[in-house]
């Protein structure tokens, strides 16, 4: 009986050995097979030789490995040591056959033959019935990839991802099927088609609730998040496709709720899910509410570090209050200030706080909150795992976190946030990887990182009336200034790498029309030992006009095209390079250097800083600049030099650079120049009245104060990592003059549009942007701006958070206004608009994105609105 079970396992499994109905027979000759008699008495040999074929792939010695057999090893044959072998191959899952048989047997030694036949391996595989982005989101998760070797198993659990995948989705009907295709081009391998049928999304029907009389049913509908009825008006934004586990998970927000209530007992007693038809189901629930209890009495046990009387007002519950089970749970460790975190921000990781309800007396319930406070812990060990871009030291000075301080978990999350602000690793992946030592009462902190592209390339080409205006800007975040002179460093190319410094080169030019080039360092921990910043950099431009006969030429061509019929466009304005007057131009350029340290108080996210700027600007018969002289006329001829000292005190305090949820970021500043006009003992009112030369000279210093304020807040709307996120903007400005006879003619504020600074029109001003409203509507040539406000409101959705790509969707709200006197300003005289639009950020890129906004007002006494307007961003604003 044995025997017969033994051959009938090894068939099953695809697997033989030499077998005859008749007694044990040996021979020494090669040809013939020795029989193995399953039916006589077992013996034992000696294996002397294994040999393996039918497997192409692998040495000999792996294989042999696999079955467990080895040269010298003595065996019974028939028993179980060739079935275990051949066992083992089937679990193995490699093989789709195993042969098992003795090529010879001499006196007590043994031949073994082991013949494997491989499973096939895939040469592609191919999804049908679904999207592309949905096929990628299968091969992530399928382990299914070209090369591999495939199997029922394989199959089996390929198709138990895919209907969970499609379930989780709202599919729940949807259909898989896996088919094997040879590939006649190659040996043992296959394709592979994955065809499915998604069906159609199964939608909620209908909810219906009895044993409800505390909330109602419209109250507990609402409760559910995930699980909405289809065809109502107030689930217009919601979901409605059914998915079984976000609907488990609806099922706790109901209790939750009546346990925030009071209601301890609630529960749902019965509920089911059944199909009204192909694509809907109904959901049916009976709830059991129970009585409303109340609080009686909280008593503190095992406390030591802080006094009972301080944890209770923490608590914030008291003595007759609702027993409030969300607000328990959240005072005991959910909130910011919670009591677990007043723990864990004093190093007591093995703290925990148990709440008992050691007394039930009808609706009053006695707490005793029983506290196991532990052992203050210290860090261990701090380790930076996932770091490939930046010297590890770099990293380190950054954390708040290091070997031998008490824990901390506020500083672990200030650790966190400064990371993220670095903006070389994916702040979506930050993980600290804290692991408690209860042996020795110590924590070790495990910084996993995921690196990322922080590098920028800005390319872009623009048309304008003088042709194509190109950019290029290169933006090096990495820069190592301290490894330009060392050889056999940190090199990425030709530029030294590792120290986290900022190097960006920029030009912008049309040929002979326009050129400006900037070159500027910023190194945030200037000599490496505390957080002060130094920056330098320089610019130059240089913008020249076009003669009077170009534009005399251009308007009688198109005067005789019009009357020709022939349109309004011509050649002329193609051909400006012929009417290039290199007479009238504008040139300017300027070296800033700049300080920056981080202050301890009122706390260590602020930040103070200064900069010392030079600029000269240099006019020859420019006549696109409004100022006007003591003489009448306009000067358009003359240098000026502009010689200023900016203070600015900033506070961030932001969780994301890229797509931040909390936090908020502040920025106030003043520009001074020398008030030169009080120490010159001249009357500004008519100073070269008679005299061009003279009442330009008032502007070869110019003067000014301007005073800035900016201010941002981040709120998300609900605690998950996905969420929407309120941002709330406020700022102003004003230019100010020590001599209002001497007012600047440069540093005024250019309002309106994407607020991106453009060659045509920014002389020195300050770009502010006010989507609904053309670039610049608010300031125009001749009414430029002294003051200004802007006020804003945006609801901002996550679409996508990866280390490659971020994108979010927004709409918003803006007000704001500019006015050409600073008495005139008004903060409830504003420009009003609205609109959507998207941001994508590309590591290599930088921030991108278009608006489509709507301006509600008309402007500069036009009898025209605004209207729609369509704004494209490049860049991150403030």
């Amino acid at each position: 009986m044995r025997d017969r079970l033994l051959l009938i396992t090894m068939m099953t499994m695809g697997a033989s050995f030499m077998y005859n109905e008749g007694y044990a027979q040996e021979n020494n000759t090669e040809n013939d097979k020795p029989v193995i008699l399953y039916n006589g008495f077992p013996k034992k040999y000696e294996i002397a030789e294994i040999k393996v074929d039918g497997v192409k792939n692998y040495e000999d010695y792996v294989l042999v490995g696999i079955s467990g057999l080895a040269v010298g090893q003595t065996i019974t044959v028939p028993g179980d040591d060739i079935t275990d072998a051949i066992k083992k191959y089937w679990r193995h899952g490699l093989f789709s056959d195993v042969k098992i048989s003795a090529d010879k047997i001499v006196d007590n030694k043994i031949y073994l033959h082991i013949q494997l036949r491989q499973r096939p391996r895939i040469t592609d595989i191919r999804f049908h019935g679904i999207k592309k982005s949905e096929k990628e989101d299968l091969q992530a998760k399928l382990g299914l990839v070209k090369g591999s070797q495939i199997s029922p198993n394989s199959i089996d659990r390929a198709k138990i991802i895919i209907k969970k995948h499609f379930d989780e989705k709202g599919f729940k009907n949807a259909e898989v099927n896996i088919i094997e295709r040879e590939d006649t081009a190659n040996v043992e391998q296959v394709f592979v088609d994955v065809n499915i049928d998604k069906k159609e999304k199964i939608k909620v029907h209908k909810i219906t609730i009895d044993g409800n009389t505390i909330l109602s049913d419209k109250k507990l509908k609402k409760v559910m998040k995930k699980t909405n009825e289809k065809g109502r008006l107030v689930n217009l934004f919601r979901t409605k496709k059914f998915i079984n586990e976000k609907y488990e998970e609806d099922k706790k927000l109901i209790i939750d709720k009546y346990n925030e209530l009071g209601y301890r007992d609630a529960m749902i007693v019965e509920d089911s899910v059944s199909s009204y038809d192909d694509k809907t189901v109904n959901v049916y629930m009976k709830i059991y509410e129970g009585q409303k209890y109340y609080l009686r009495d909280i008593t503190w046990v095992g406390n030591i570090v802080f006094p009972s009387d301080l944890l209770s007002e923490q608590l914030r519950m008291k003595k007759g209050d609702v027993y409030n089970q969300k607000l328990l749970n959240e005072r005991i460790s959910g909130d910011e200030d919670a009591i677990g975190n007043n723990y864990y921000n004093r190093g007591y990781v093995f703290y925990s706080l148990d709440p008992v309800e050691v007394n039930i007396d009808n609706d009053s319930i006695d707490l005793e909150m029983r506290i196991t406070e532990g052992p203050q812990a210290t860090i261990s060990h701090v380790r930076i795992n996932g770091n490939d871009r930046l010297y590890e030291n770099i990293v380190r000075r950054e954390l708040r976190t290091r070997p031998g301080d008490l824990f901390s978990k506020e500083a672990l999350e200030r650790s966190y946030r400064e990371i993220a602000q670095m903006g070389h690793f994916n702040p979506e992946n930050i993980d600290p990887g804290v692991k408690p030592n209860p042996q020795d009462g110590t924590v070790d902190i495990n910084w996993g990182l995921e690196s990322k592209a922080n590098d920028q390339v800005e390319f872009s080409a623009g048309w304008g009336q003088t042709g194509v205006i190109g950019k290029l800007s290169l933006k090096f975040t990495n820069f190592s200034f301290a490894n330009l002179f060392r050889k056999n460093k940190n090199y990425r190319g030709i530029l030294p790498q590792g120290d986290g410094q900022t190097l960006t080169i920029s030009g912008q030019t049309n040929g002979k029309y326009y050129q400006s080039y900037s070159v500027s360092f910023f190194d945030p921990w200037f000599g490496g030992k505390r957080p002060t910043s130094f920056s330098v950099s320089a610019f130059y431009s240089i913008q020249t006009d076009v003669s009077s006969q170009y534009y005399n030429n251009a308007f009688m061509s198109n005067i005789h095209n019009i009357l020709g019929g022939n349109g309004i466009y011509n050649s002329y304005y193609n051909n400006y390079e012929a009417y290039l007057n290199p007479d009238k131009m504008m040139k300017m350029f300027g070296v800033t250097v700049g300080w920056g340290k981080r202050l301890r108080w009122p706390d260590d996210y602020f930040t103070i800083s200064a900069e010392l700027s030079y600029q000269r600007f240099m006019l020859k018969d420019w006549s696109y600049l409004y100022i006007k002289l003591n003489n009448g006329e306009y000067m358009n001829t003359g240098n000026s030099n502009n010689l200023n000292l900016n203070l600015t005190l900033s506070r961030n305090s932001t969780d994301n650079p890229i797509f931040p949820r909390h936090g908020s970021e502040f920025s106030a500043s003043v520009a001074l120049t020398p008030p030169y006009s009080l120490f010159s003992n001249k009357d500004y009112s008519t100073y070269g009245k008679d005299n061009y030369d003279e009442a330009a000279s008032m502007y070869k210093w110019i003067e000014y104060h301007k005073w800035k304020f900016k201010a941002k807040t981040y709120t998300a709307l609900l605690p998950i990592k996905k969420c929407p996120v309120i941002m709330t903007r406020t700022e102003f400005g004003i230019l100010g003059h020590y001599n209002k006879y001497k007012r600047s003619p440069f540093e005024t504020f250019y309002m309106g549009g994407d607020g991106m600074t453009g060659y045509s029109y920014n002389y020195a001003s300050e770009t502010i942007a006010l989507r609904g409203y053309e670039n610049g509507a608010l300031t125009p040539y001749g009414s430029e701006g002294y003051a200004y406000i802007r006020l804003g409101a945006e609801l901002r959705y996550p679409l996508m958070l990866e280390n490659s790509t971020s994108i979010y969707a927004l709409g918003f709200l803006e007000a704001g206004n500019a006015w050409t006197k600073v008495g005139d300003f008004n903060p409830f005289k504003l420009k009003r608009s609205a609109g959507v639009g998207v941001r994508i950020f590309l590591p290599m890129i930088g921030m991108m994105g278009i608006d489509w906004a709507y301006g509600f007002d008309k402007i500069n006494g036009s009898m025209q609105y605004s209207g729609s307007q369509f704004h494209f961003i490049i860049g991150q604003e403030f």
